[in-house]
């Protein structure tokens, strides 16, 4: 099956080089070669529709097709990370957001990490996702960053780094959990004679942190509220709102009165004391951020204040995300931490230094820049693929506005094997790993291994045609299996 397969020069983790597979990778190389790629192609086109059928899909705003309704598409060739380096991982997310939620708690209270001039602070005014109305409030349990999806990558070395920080409203944990879910049904037999740890529980530890923002009551009432159906994400809102057995709630369906939210049903009001906001923070109160809002929940945010309601993730989360703050996670970690980051940042230009930018503007074929406030992998320019008119067109916006944006070396992300047309090809990926912060920590072992599919593509982005994979934590010393 792999006869044919020849790494693309970067860091395969299938292969060291072609027809020389790694060996924690041999046992499953060989359970894939037994199968075939005319089965687990077969296999390959259920599992698609499975996921239709479930409605494992998502919208594209600027398509006209089936209404922009499609399913994110699967590889059925897993990904694996030995436990040991999961580990190493862990204990790296864990440190960056406990800093990060120091950062927040810090910038939106004393602000010491600003008045130390550690970072400036028109950086910190001047973001997007900076909330003026959060200065003061100190959220439940200090905790802003509730649920966090940080996305890392292998670089060229094997090397593991942090590309980006998702902080405000991390998405593709249902496709997640969906992908395992469909691999132990189409492919039971790879899972045979190994351990791969189990995610199925993540549901109940999201439901749990959730909780765990509530402590003035015992049995804590949690909604998730969603901007609607229309949304790029409602299936994952319905998703997890179905396996935490809780409601999916939209603004309309809530109301504050006597200093609580209600949510509304046919048996009578029931408070609220825990909001799982599936909407960005400029959408929830028409009284505090956007008044054209028909979102959100009409003086929501004064309950906040008042701390008889919490909110997932914190408003005025975003600051800690912005692509420029990032640049600055290894000070903040120094800061508040006084340790050295165990994950390490992609080397990054920030645009508003005059240095950084004289070389960005000189080298903008060899380089990718990003617009601090995009995602989804809009507002980006990869410069060796790039036409002169585009190489011409960042320039001009680089220098009309350099705060809004950062440059990074050209990544080669490390390769797995994939299905394309037929044929088993090296696609690149990065890794989505899904963290809680309740009263404890907790992080689901693997994550969303988003892959690029589009040949020689390097964005992963299911908006600009990636897909994803399982992604399997292994423990091969003990013959039992734990999915």
């Amino acid at each position: 099956m792999f006869s044919d397969y020849k790494p693309r020069g970067g860091f395969d983790e299938y292969f060291v080089a072609a027809n020389r597979p790694r060996s924690c990778l041999e046992p499953l190389i060989s359970s894939l070669g037994n199968l075939g790629l005319e089965e687990i192609s077969r296999s390959h086109s259920a599992a698609e529709r499975l996921l239709q059928q479930v409605g494992a899909t998502f919208r594209l705003y600027d398509s006209d097709i089936d209404g922009g309704e499609r399913i994110l598409p699967f590889d059925p060739l897993p990904r694996l990370i030995t436990a040991g380096e999961w580990a190493s991982l862990e204990a790296g997310l864990i440190q960056r957001l406990q800093a990060i939620d120091l950062f927040l708690g810090d910038v939106y209270g004393d602000q010491h990490i600003l008045n130390d001039g550690v970072i400036p602070r028109e950086y910190i005014e001047t973001s997007q996702g900076w909330r003026s109305a959060m200065v003061g409030v100190v959220p439940p349990l200090q905790r802003w960053c509730h649920v966090a999806g940080l996305d890392l990558i292998r670089d060229e070395e094997g090397t593991w780094r942090v590309l980006e920080d998702n902080l405000r409203c991390p998405s593709g944990v249902a496709y997640y959990l969906e992908n395992r879910r469909v691999m132990k049904r189409m492919f039971p037999s790879l899972f045979h004679s190994r351990t791969v740890q189990a995610i199925d529980d993540y549901p109940s530890h999201l439901l749990q942190t959730l909780q765990d923002l509530a402590p003035w009551t015992e049995t804590p009432k949690v909604v998730v509220l969603t901007p609607g159906s229309f949304n790029s994400a409602y299936f994952e809102h319905s998703y997890l709102a179905q396996q935490m057995g809780i409601e999916l709630v939209e603004g309309r369906d809530l109301f504050c009165h006597n200093g609580r939210v209600w949510l509304k049903s046919t048996n009578g009001s029931q408070a609220v004391d825990v909001i799982y906001r599936r909407i960005d923070d400029d959408f929830l109160d028409p009284n505090c951020f956007r008044s054209d809002s028909l979102l959100g929940v009409r003086g929501l945010m004064e309950l906040y204040r008042q701390g008889t309601v919490a909110i997932a993730n914190a408003p005025g989360t975003g600051v800690a995300d912005d692509k420029l703050v990032y640049t600055y996670i290894p000070e903040i970690i120094d800061y508040y931490l006084k340790e050295e980051p165990k994950l390490q940042n992609v080397t990054t230009y920030r645009c508003s230094c005059a240095q950084d930018l004289d070389y960005v503007l000189a080298n903008l074929d060899k380089l990718v820049v990003k617009s601090v406030s995009e995602a989804g992998g809009y507002g980006m320019l990869i410069g060796p693929h790039a036409t002169t008119d585009e190489l011409v067109e960042f320039s001009n916006r680089i220098q009309a506005s350099p705060r809004n944006f950062i440059a990074q070396p050209t990544l080669y992300l490390s390769t797995v094997p994939s299905i394309s047309h037929g044929e088993v090809y090296p696609c690149h990926v990065d890794l989505r790993p899904y963290c809680l912060r309740g009263h404890e920590p907790w992080i689901s072992p693997g994550g969303l291994t988003r892959v690029a599919l589009r040949r020689n593509s390097l964005v992963v982005n299911s908006s600009q045609g990636g897909g994803c994979k399982d992604t399997w934590v292994v423990q091969d010393d003990r013959p039992s299996v734990n999915v």
